[in-house]
C-alpha cells in the first residue's frame, strides 16, 4: 500500500456521544461498554464515553468503565462544554464534572461563530473568547490533557476569520493540545474544507483536528481534505451514525486514509477488524447496518453482473477497488436472472457442488424462469444453495412432507384493539410427513400459521435432530408482487434464520401466502439441518 512519510493520524470516536444522538439508537450503560471494547480492539486512539453530569448514564458509564475495562490501545475522553458566561471556572458545574470523570483527556466545545456568541449566547465576542480561554487554562492547571472543539467553526470562519482564529488562538496559549475544526452544520464542502484547515495549519503550531458532519453528503470527503490540509486528527463516529445524516463514518476514513492515502491510523494488524467491528457495534445499537455501506457492507463486495463475475474469477482485483479482506470482508458472487454460467461455476464451486455445462445451462434457464415467477435468490443464499444441490442430483432425506393443514378460529367481532372487543385467535396446524420411512403426524398451535406449521414439524423433527432446536427465526418479510391482483396478487415471503453462530435466508413465493410461508420455512429446516456444527461429516450429502 501507499506510505505518506509515515505521517500518524489520530482517530477521535465519538460514537458513545455524537453517534447515540441519531434517531432511534438508545444506549444502555451496558451498550455503552461493549461498544467501548469494541473500539478498542479496533485500535481507535481515542474514545469519547459522553457527557458526564448531563445524564446519570453516562456518569455510571465512566464510573464503571474504569472499573471493568481494561484499554489496551484507546484512551477514554469525557466531553463538556466551556464555562458560562459570565461565570467563574472554579464554580462551573460542568468543568467540575469533567474533572470528576477522572479521564486523562478531556474535551470541551466553546462558539466559534460570532453569530452564535453574540444571539444564542447573548455575550460579547470578547466574553466569548474568554470563556474557551478561562475554561482551557483551568482544566490543563488540574492536571488534564485538553481537546478543544471549536464549534461551527467553519460557518464562522466564513463570516468573521478573525474572530475564529482568536478563539483558537486563545484555546492554544491557554495550553489546548488538539484544536478541533468541527463542521457543525454539516453544509461545507471540501474545497473550502481544505482552504480553511490549510489556513489555519499555516497560522497556528497546535496541531488540527476536524470534526466532519454528513449533511451535505461530504462527511468523508471532508475528513479527507481536512488531513491534505494538514489536519491530524479526525473525530467521527462507527457507520456514520449521529444526529440528522449522522457524522463521518470513521470506517471508511480508517480504509482510506491507511489503504488510499498511506498514512498511519489504527494499527495496520487491526485493519481486518473494520467489517466486524462495523457489523458488531451495528447490532449493538440495534440498527441493520446498510448492506451499501462502503467497505463494511455486505454487498460492498457483490458481484451481480455476469460480465462482472467473469472477469473477476480470472483477476480478483477486476472490479474490486481493494482487497476485501484486508478490510475483514468478503467478495459475493449473487445470482439472478442476470447472471452468467461463469457466477454459477464461481457459486457452485465456492460451495463444492460439481456441475458440468449441460448442468449449469439447465440452472441458467431454471433460475431466469423463477426469478421471472417473483423469487429473488441473491437475497436468499440458502434457498439457492438447495436449488443448486438438488440439480446436481443430492437429494434431502432428512424428512418428506406428504400433506399439511391449516386451521385459524376467530371468534369476536372486533377487528382493531381500541373497539374493546374481546377477540380471540386460535391457529392449529396438522403435518403428515415421513422420517427414514416411518410416517409421523406432527401437531402445533401457534399465534398464527406459520408459527403453528413451525411448531407442528418441531414436534416431530426435534426428537430426532436434536439441532434444530439451536434453530430459530430472525425476522419474516413479506412483500406484495403484483399489487393491481389486490388480495390476490402473488406474495413473496423472506426469512431470515439462525444457528446462534451463523444466519441464513429462504425464499418462498405463491398466491398462497401460508404456501409460500411454507416453503421458505421447508428450505430454512433443511438448509439448518444440513448445515448444523453438530452434522456428522459426509451425512446426508
Amino acid at each position: 500500500m501507499p506510505r505518506n512519510g509515515n505521517r500518524s493520524i489520530e482517530i477521535y470516536d465519538t460514537t458513545l456521544r455524537d453517534g447515540s444522538q441519531l434517531e432511534g439508537i438508545s444506549l444502555t450503560v451496558e451498550d455503552k461498554l461493549r461498544i467501548a471494547e469494541q473500539l478498542d480492539s479496533l485500535g481507535v486512539h481515542y474514545i469519547e464515553g459522553g457527557y458526564p453530569g448531563a445524564n446519570p448514564k453516562d456518569d455510571e458509564f465512566f464510573a464503571r468503565a474504569q472499573k471493568e475495562l481494561s484499554l489496551a490501545t484507546s484512551e477514554f475522553v469525557a466531553f463538556g462544554s466551556t464555562r458560562r458566561a459570565k461565570g467563574k471556572v472554579d464554580q462551573d458545574q460542568t468543568l467540575a464534572n469533567l474533572l470528576a470523570a477522572n479521564t486523562e483527556v478531556v474535551c470541551i466545545v466553546g462558539k466559534c461563530w460570532d453569530y452564535h456568541v453574540l444571539e444564542a449566547l447573548q455575550t460579547s465576542l470578547e466574553e466569548g473568547i474568554a470563556m474557551v480561554a478561562d475554561s482551557v487554562e483551568y482544566l490543563v492547571a488540574n492536571g488534564r490533557r485538553v481537546f478543544f472543539d471549536a464549534e461551527h467553526f467553519f460557518d464562522g470562519y466564513k463570516n468573521n476569520p478573525e474572530f475564529s482564529l482568536q478563539v483558537l488562538e486563545a484555546a492554544a496559549i491557554a495550553g489546548a493540545e488538539r484544536l478541533i475544526l468541527c463542521d457543525t452544520n454539516g453544509g461545507t464542502l471540501p474545497h473550502e474544507v481544505e482552504h480553511a484547515v490549510g489556513e489555519v495549519v499555516q497560522h497556528l503550531d497546535t496541531g488540527i483536528g476536524v470534526h466532519p458532519h454528513n449533511d451535505a453528503g461530504c462527511g468523508v470527503a471532508n475528513a479527507i481534505a481536512g488531513v491534505q490540509a494538514g489536519a491530524i486528527q479526525v473525530q467521527g463516529t462507527i457507520n456514520g451514525y449521529g444526529e440528522r445524516t449522522g457524522n463521518c463514518d470513521l470506517v471508511a476514513i480508517i480504509a482510506n486514509l491507511t489503504l488510499k492515502m498511506g498514512y498511519e491510523t489504527i494499527p495496520e494488524d487491526r485493519l481486518s477488524r473494520l467489517t466486524p467491528v462495523s457489523h458488531h457495534i451495528a447490532e449493538l445499537v440495534n440498527i441493520t447496518l446498510n448492506p451499501q455501506q462502503p467497505y463494511s457492507g455486505s454487498s460492498a463486495f457483490a458481484h451481480k453482473a455476469g460480465l462482472h463475475t467473469s472477469a473477476i474469477s480470472r483477476r480478483p482485483d477486476a472490479y474490486e477497488h481493494v482487497e476485501p479482506e484486508i478490510i475483514g470482508n468478503g467478495t459475493r458472487f449473487i445470482v439472478s436472472e442476470m447472471a452468467g454460467r461463469s457466477t454459477l461455476e464461481l457459486k457452485a464451486s465456492d460451495l463444492g457442488i460439481d456441475l458440468d455445462g449441460k448442468v449449469l445451462g439447465d440452472v441458467v434457464e431454471v433460475l431466469k424462469r423463477l426469478e421471472y415467477e417473483g423469487y429473488h435468490f441473491e437475497v436468499a443464499d440458502a434457498s439457492f444453495e438447495l436449488l443448486m444441490r438438488g440439480a446436481s442430483g443430492w437429494k434431502q432425506d432428512f424428512f418428506e412432507v406428504e400433506s399439511f393443514k391449516v386451521d385459524m378460529n376467530h371468534v369476536g367481532s372486533g377487528s382493531r384493539a381500541w373497539n374493546e372487543i374481546a377477540v380471540e385467535v386460535d391457529t392449529r396446524a396438522v403435518v403428515d410427513l415421513f422420517v427414514n420411512g416411518e410416517k409421523l403426524v406432527g401437531r402445533g398451535d401457534g399465534n398464527g400459521p406459520v408459527n403453528a406449521i413451525d411448531t407442528a414439524l418441531r414436534s416431530v423433527l426435534s426428537d430426532r435432530y436434536p439441532e434444530l432446536k439451536a434453530i430459530s427465526l430472525v425476522d419474516y418479510k413479506v412483500r406484495v408482487l403484483n399489487t393491481e391482483k389486490g388480495t390476490g396478487a402473488v406474495t413473496r415471503v423472506l426469512l431470515d434464520s439462525t444457528n446462534g453462530q451463523t444466519n441464513w435466508t429462504t425464499i418462498g413465493v405463491s398466491e398462497n401466502i401460508i404456501e409460500a410461508s411454507w416453503q421458505a420455512l421447508v428450505d430454512s429446516i433443511i438448509y439448518g439441518l444440513l448445515h448444523s456444527p453438530h452434522r456428522v461429516e459426509g451425512e446426508n450429502e
